[in-house]
């Protein structure tokens, strides 16, 4: 799963990525709201966390016009402000929820766990469709009454999938979604990651479109 990290505090931001990393994700850290404003619209990524006290544009701006244009990616505001007005003013700008520091990282996690499940139409820790379910929490994929818990990278592919359960998404389009910045992609890492995944479950659990990319089966769960 690729994450934005917006904070322009060095400790905080350093700590953060270190810790999103450590349970598998791929983190993206802008320092400044020009940085995250540009980042937010070249990239597609799963979840946001917003820092509102940063240089260049002010975070509450980089929400604003990120909602403005229509994005609906998944964020958090994280701040040291604990005042109501900042509160409302974030929620009615489209945040999704609200952390205030000092926190600890796995309750920050619980709750980027919380809005996945939210935007995904989910009470559990879980997202999925009629076939295949992913368990935010543990990285465990259970396909077809098989469970499989699956590294990083390969569960970040089928979340990215099951985004978009029904879409099919190019190899470009997957590797955006996978990978951060600075990362080096090889040219088949996204066939690799398949044949791993297929070879634990079966060759149908993401269907090639030949010339186009992959895809799950869009039914719902």
């Amino acid at each position: 799963m690729r994450v934005l990290l917006i904070e322009d505090d060095p400790m905080v931001g350093a700590s953060l990525a270190q810790a999103l990393g450590n349970v598998g994700m791929s983190v993206d850290w802008a320092r400044d709201g020009t940085d995250a404003s540009l980042a937010t619209k070249a990239i597609p990524y799963a979840l946001i966390l917003l820092d509102l006290g940063l240089p260049g544009i002010p975070g509450l701006r980089v929400l604003e016009e990120l909602r403005q244009r229509g994005d609906k990616t998944p964020l958090i505001v994280i701040t040291a402000r604990d005042d109501t007005e900042d509160r409302v003013t974030g929620f009615d700008l489209g945040a999704d929820d609200y952390v205030v520091k000092p926190f600890a990282a796995n309750e920050l996690i619980a709750r980027m766990h919380a809005v996945l499940r939210r935007q995904s139409g989910h009470a559990v820790s879980t997202i999925g469709n009629a076939h295949i379910m992913l368990n935010l929490t543990n990285r465990e994929v259970t396909y077809c009454g098989k469970t499989e818990l699956l590294p990083a990278r390969e569960f970040a592919l089928m979340l990215a999938l099951l985004q978009r359960p029904g879409a099919i998404l190019s190899r470009a389009q997957l590797e955006e979604r996978i990978y951060g910045w600075g990362e080096e992609v090889e040219s088949n890492a996204i066939d690799v990651l398949i044949h791993y995944i297929r070879r634990k479950f079966d060759k149908n659990i993401i269907r090639n479109v030949r010339g186009a990319g992959w895809m799950v089966d869009g039914a719902a769960s």
